[in-house]
């Protein structure tokens, strides 16, 4: 192991009786414990060398009867605290190594990422993201040289026939090409195209003028009818007929 937690408050606790040569001794006892991941030989002289203190066998011997346990069968100091940190370190590592071997470790795919009760194993997996997640796709401009699709005309017909397409297409592609700002891109120009047409205005039909000033019907007038009967009927004033005859005395061959 090349590092392992210190807890500094516990330590000071537990060692604050200790002499400066008895407390250097249990720093570097844990020192060697840890970077060799095994138990103290129960031979202090070598110890004691390999800490570099073979003047302070006497430190040594003190410190692993106070602070270590001696396990006859094996002739050596343990630590229990020192082997669960060590045990972690190993599994870890182990685990680290496994994955290397798998060739790093895998992405996770969220279409077969699932769950499973562990408290009923057979209980149907519940399946986490299991919609793709879909990249977001840019809107682009309409361009300016723009012709009307067939396919969209067939449709524009259809839905208003009322409308002059070629006009409206027209419409269409300069306001859309001219405009700006971030409302000029679209994901779906198509369906820009159709609500464009919809909200077009209801054409003007021109009226049959002639339709409606012309009679249906190929009889005379009844006001006109009228007018010449009573022509028929009218009787001439006889001062008028004087007066006509006077004028034409005279002028008669």
């Amino acid at each position: 192991m090349h590092y392992y937690s210190f807890h500094v408050s516990d330590y000071i606790h537990d060692t604050a009786h200790l002499s400066n040569d008895e407390d250097l001794a249990f720093r570097r006892l844990l020192d060697l414990y840890y970077t060799q991941e095994k138990p103290i030989p129960n031979r202090p002289e070598e110890v004691a060398r390999r800490i570099r203190m073979s003047k302070q066998i006497g430190a040594v011997q003190t410190v692993l009867e106070e602070f270590f346990m001696f396990d006859m069968e094996h002739n050596f100091w343990f630590h229990k605290r020192c082997d669960e940190t060590i045990a972690a370190y190993q599994a870890k590592a182990e685990r680290n190594r496994e994955v290397g071997r798998l060739g790093g470790r895998p992405k996770s795919n969220p279409q077969e990422t699932q769950m499973v009760s562990k408290h009923n194993p057979n209980q149907e997996p519940i399946t986490i993201n299991q919609e793709p997640i879909k990249e977001r796709t840019r809107g682009s401009r309409l361009s300016a040289d723009w012709v009307l699709p067939k396919e969209w005309a067939d449709w524009a017909k259809q839905e208003r026939p009322d409308l002059d397409l070629r006009s409206v297409g027209e419409q269409f592609r300069d306001y859309w090409s001219a405009k700006a700002g971030s409302g000029s891109t679209k994901l779906d120009w198509q369906a820009t195209w159709r609500n464009w047409v919809r909200n077009q205005k209801q054409a003007f039909k021109q009226v049959d003028i002639a339709r409606t000033t012309v009679p249906s019907s190929s009889l005379r007038d009844p006001a006109l009818a009228k007018l010449d009967e009573d022509y028929k009927n009218a009787k001439p004033n006889p001062e008028i007929l004087a007066k006509i005859k006077e004028a034409f005395k005279g002028k008669v061959a």
